[in-house]
């Protein structure tokens, strides 16, 4: 069977799912060179009351080209699977993501289950075939890099 005659078979049985980039006029990417810059990116993060949980998007070139909420959790916790994070990176062609999530309480010190999730996400890009440079911490104090404090993680 071609591939024609097999596209008007399934038009009837299976809905056709197309995926478009629209990138937006006049907006220009922003490079990443260390993890002091995404601070500008997460800055609203600082001000929620419940968690957020987020993935910037980068080009070959460390530029953002986008981001994607992932989750809005509780005041201690946000639900954060592999899948729904590279989803929106592997339709934006992403070389690369950065990931980030606040914590409402004001620490700045990852939790176990943040350095679960942060192995859990780097395992995902390396068999994807996209990369997670960094998992950064926000609060009302401050970021944190996951990567500056816990470069372990990265070397596997």
């Amino acid at each position: 069977m071609n591939s024609r005659v097999l596209k008007k078979h399934l038009k009837y049985i299976v809905p056709e799912i197309r995926l478009a980039l629209i990138k937006e006029p006049g907006v220009r990417p922003q490079q990443i060179g260390c993890p002091g810059d995404i601070e500008r990116f997460v800055e609203p993060l600082k001000l929620q009351a419940e968690e957020n949980f987020v993935s910037f998007h980068l080009d070959a070139k460390n530029q953002v080209i986008g981001w994607h909420l992932v989750s809005r959790g509780t005041i201690s916790a946000s639900l954060v699977h592999p899948r729904e994070v590279f989803k929106a990176a592997l339709i934006a062609n992403s070389y690369a993501i950065i990931v980030a999530h606040n914590h409402p309480a004001g620490s700045l010190k990852p939790s176990q289950e943040d350095i679960e999730t942060t192995e859990k996400l780097i395992a995902a890009g390396q068999l994807l075939g996209v990369g997670v440079l960094d998992h950064i911490i926000v609060s009302s104090n401050g970021t944190r890099s996951i990567r500056e404090f816990e470069p372990h993680l990265w070397n596997s």
